[in-house]
């Protein structure tokens, strides 16, 4: 019996297995995004616990946003969740943009997670 699997499902397994080859027991910062939020989230596979986590639905930064579905809300989030991966101690992450495209909100996310200190 086979299994169809739509595009974003497929993607997002060929992009995990090619993080897992990669990751030399680096951490994964992964992102997942909706249609009002984003959420990012920092996790040890091998110990299967999350390290740190940032969002739009944060108190701090759902006060100064506008919106959590832009660009300039991604990147808050990005700043918001490097500052947390150095307060947990990590320093070096692998990028998990799970389905997403490197484009948009996930690449403005990621710029700020970078420019914040986090090493990926």
């Amino acid at each position: 019996m086979t299994t169809h699997l739509t595009i974003q499902e497929r993607r997002r397994q060929r992009l995990r297995y090619q993080l897992r080859q990669k990751s030399s027991g680096r951490p994964r910062l992964s992102v997942f995004r909706s249609g009002k939020h984003i959420y990012a989230q920092i996790i040890d596979d091998v110990a299967k616990v999350t390290l740190a986590a940032a969002s739009t639905l944060d108190k701090g930064l759902k006060a100064e946003l506008k919106t959590g579905a832009d660009k300039t809300a991604a990147g808050a989030v990005g700043k918001l969740i490097a500052e947390r991966a150095k307060q947990a101690g990590v320093s070096a992450v692998v990028f998990d943009r799970g389905s997403y495209l490197y484009h948009g909100r996930v690449k403005a996310l990621a710029d700020a997670a970078r420019e914040g200190g986090l090493d990926f």
